[in-house]
């Protein structure tokens, strides 16, 4: 399963930069959340989690 970031991000028309600068993190550490090159620290999917109005279990990280 993978993770639903990027498609969060494009639905609401956010660059990786856009989502890297409201979360705190590069656009590098994004671009690897969403290729699934690895999965966030737990302070940053809870972040993600809060800013798509989701439970940190709806992202679906596991099992890329």
């Amino acid at each position: 399963m993978k993770n639903l970031i990027k498609d969060l991000r494009t639905e609401r028309a956010w660059t990786q930069a856009d989502l890297a600068l409201r979360i705190s993190v590069s656009r590098q550490a994004i671009n690897a959340i969403e290729t699934g090159k690895f999965d966030p620290s737990l302070p940053v999917a809870f972040r993600l989690a809060k800013l798509f109005d989701l439970r940190i279990e709806e992202l679906s990280f596991d099992d890329q």
